[in-house]
């Protein structure tokens, strides 16, 4: 019935970067492959989440659709054989593994830097386009919410979310250690300040860099940046002077084939070191870059956070979390089951008040409308007294698991299969 969610996840866990970039999404493609998905399989609700660690869609059914799914994301990439991927994902058919790796992944204890901020906004966005696309149901739309409250209780309750340690404040973790020997103040060029950018940006704020100029192809998001930060902005059509100028080149392009190639890094007439931090997915450096004499790239998988103290407080906060965790799926369970009976006393009702409007039709022409209104109250009160009995021992059913033979049961005493779900109340 209810009990039908399902997952399918292509992670860094299993996929290597050049895989996870080929499958990766934008918002678009998200948007598009939503429809995609509501158009090709029978599911209540679906959700698809696309970052720059992982890809993957989470769906309602009966139904185990995981590899029409992979297929279906292989036509929104434009990839034919995108089967031969199939090993690289995750697929998760039973509903308590699915709803708990959801609620994992959106508490950043799947991220590769444990406790990732980003992660959250992700999910909130992905469920966001879930809903415009009206991919969300009433299963999603409980799931979610309660998601979003467990992440309030990990902030109010845990360390799990204090410090800096995420993936943006690695890179500047990269950069102190790349740059120490090198070059005492360097210049760093930000390119891209969408979430990540901007996250770069507020960390080197932070540690008190003062050589760091911003580029971004609309002006005005750049600009924003910069009067909050106190940096510099740079015409993006400059761009090729900025990088001849930087020591350490921060990109978070968002595009399907990489913006700084071979070429154009030969063009700079690299003369020392520079460095390359490629926080995009797919990668917007070219990985022949590196033959460039002097210039030196590291990608997302590349960067490792020094076990710095923040993220020590998280893992040692992790415990907690997945206590939390436990607590709010047990809270969602019992909600899920509780909707697993509804139709079922929704039937009951309506079978209820058929028999009372049927009983009140034969005698209501030989009453006045002031007794009319009084047998229609007592009758009332006496049905809600009826049903209140097996409503709830219905509940009570569920939380144990046994709701099914009640369920039968009263389809058997009341023929409830004849009656609609929907309530005349």
């Amino acid at each position: 019935m209810l009990q039908n969610f399902k997952a399918i996840s292509l992670s860094y866990k299993k996929a290597p970067l050049d895989i996870r970039e080929l499958i990766a999404l934008d918002e678009n493609s998200c948007r598009q492959f939503i429809q995609t998905l509501k158009s090709f399989i029978q599911a209540s609700d679906i959700l698809v989440l696309s970052t720059c660690n992982r890809t993957e869609v989470y769906y309602n059914s009966d139904v185990d659709y995981s590899t029409e799914i992979v297929k279906l994301l292989g036509i929104t990439k434009g990839i034919d054989n995108i089967t031969q991927y199939l090993d690289y994902f995750t697929i998760l058919n039973e509903h308590n593994g699915a709803v708990q790796h959801l609620f994992e992944v959106s508490m950043g204890l799947e991220s590769q830097v444990v406790g990732d901020m980003q992660i959250t906004n992700q999910v909130k966005q992905s469920y966001q386009w879930a809903a415009d696309n009206e991919t969300a149901g009433p299963f999603l739309h409980r799931l979610m919410h309660t998601i979003f409250f467990t992440n309030k209780r990990v902030v109010q309750e845990t360390a799990f979310r204090d410090g800096a340690a995420s993936t943006s404040y690695a890179a500047i973790e990269l950069i102190e250690e790349l740059t120490a020997d090198v070059v005492a103040e360097p210049k760093i060029l930000v390119v891209g300040v969408g979430e990540i950018g901007a996250d770069v940006c507020r960390h080197l704020k932070d540690k008190g860099y003062q050589h760091v100029t911003i580029t971004n192809r609309t002006m005005a998001k750049a600009q924003v940046l910069v009067d909050e930060c106190g940096m510099t902005v740079l015409p993006f059509e400059d761009i090729v002077q900025g990088l001849k100028e930087a020591d350490v080149i921060i990109s978070s392009v968002a595009r399907e084939t990489p913006f700084f190639t071979k070429e154009m890094i030969q063009r700079l007439n690299v003369l020392t070191f520079k460095f390359f931090i490629d926080l995009s997915v797919p990668r917007s450096v070219e990985a022949e870059a590196e033959a460039v004499p002097g210039v030196l790239v590291y990608n997302i998988d590349t960067i490792q956070n020094k076990a710095s103290a923040a993220l020590q407080q998280r893992i040692n906060s992790v415990p907690q979390v997945r206590a939390i965790i436990e607590e709010s799926i047990e809270q969602f369970n019992d909600w899920s089951k509780e909707m697993m009976v509804s139709p079922t006393i929704n039937k009951l009702k309506n079978a209820l008040e058929s028999i009372r409007q049927e009983e009140m039709a034969r005698y209501m022409k030989k009453l006045g409308p002031k007794e009319a209104k009084l047998v229609d109250n007592i009758t009332k009160s006496m049905m809600q007294k009826v049903i209140k009995l097996p409503v709830l021992q219905l509940k009570a059913a569920c939380k144990r698991g046994e709701a099914e033979t009640l369920i039968d049961l009263l389809n058997d005493l009341f023929d409830l299969e004849k009656q609609p779900a929907d309530s005349h109340q």
